[in-house]
Order: structure tokens, then sequence, then C-alpha cells
């Protein structure tokens, strides 16, 4: 099975790649396709998912929420992935602000769920 990535960041991408091995089987190959910010992303979507040709592949778009709608922008975004046909595919995620909030999350429980001493402290 593939797994494929559609990131409106760099940064997204690295953050993917230092997590995803810890939750993946090792038969799942993942790739990213990285956009040039959300603005890229949401032109080249429709296109980007039409010309792919690797069969059995599932996608998954994600962007940040960057102080918008969510519910409008996911839907926005579904609506191209619709339109490309690969709506059975694909699953789009609108991350709450920013990328980053889904890997971070909430540092107190991350500081006691992994037993880091002063780990929520770091961000004051």
């Amino acid at each position: 099975m593939n797994l494929v990535f559609l990131l409106e960041e760099r940064s997204a991408e690295e953050m993917l790649k230092g997590v995803l091995p810890k939750l993946l089987p090792a038969h799942i190959n993942t790739r990213y396709l990285v956009f040039e910010g959300k603005q890229d992303l949401e032109k080249q979507l429709q296109k980007r998912l039409q010309g792919w040709r690797l069969p059995n592949t599932v996608f998954l778009v994600m962007r940040d929420k960057d102080g918008g709608d969510g519910p409008s922008i996911k839907q926005q975004l579904m609506q191209k992935v619709i339109d490309s046909g690969k709506q059975q595919a694909t699953l789009v995620r609108i991350a709450c602000t920013e990328l980053e909030s889904f890997y971070l999350g909430d540092l107190n429980a991350v500081e006691h769920g992994l037993g880091i001493a002063n780990l929520a402290k770091k961000t004051e």
C-alpha cells in the first residue's frame, strides 16, 4: 500500500518523517508531495490527484487552518478531491491553527504521558 501526503510546507514533511516510522507498519510506503504554501496546494491539488497513476494508493491532504474557517477550508479542498475523481482514496485534514499543533498537542499531557519533566514550561 502507498500512503501519499499532500502538504502545504516542508516542515510538515519533516514532522511526519519523525513520527510515521513509529506508527506505520513497514509494508506501507510513504511519499510526500510538498507545496509552496496553502495557495499552491489548493491550486495544484486536483491536477496532482488526477495525474497519480500508482495503484493501491491512499492520499492524505493536510493543511493549516491559519485563522480561517476549518469546515469551509475542508469543504473547498474536498470539492477539489471530488473533482479529481479520487474521493474514495483521499482524506482531508485541517490542523487547528498550525500543523505543528498536531505534533506537539497539549504539552502538559505529553509531559505527563512520556514522563518528561518540565516540558510544558519550555513554551513559556
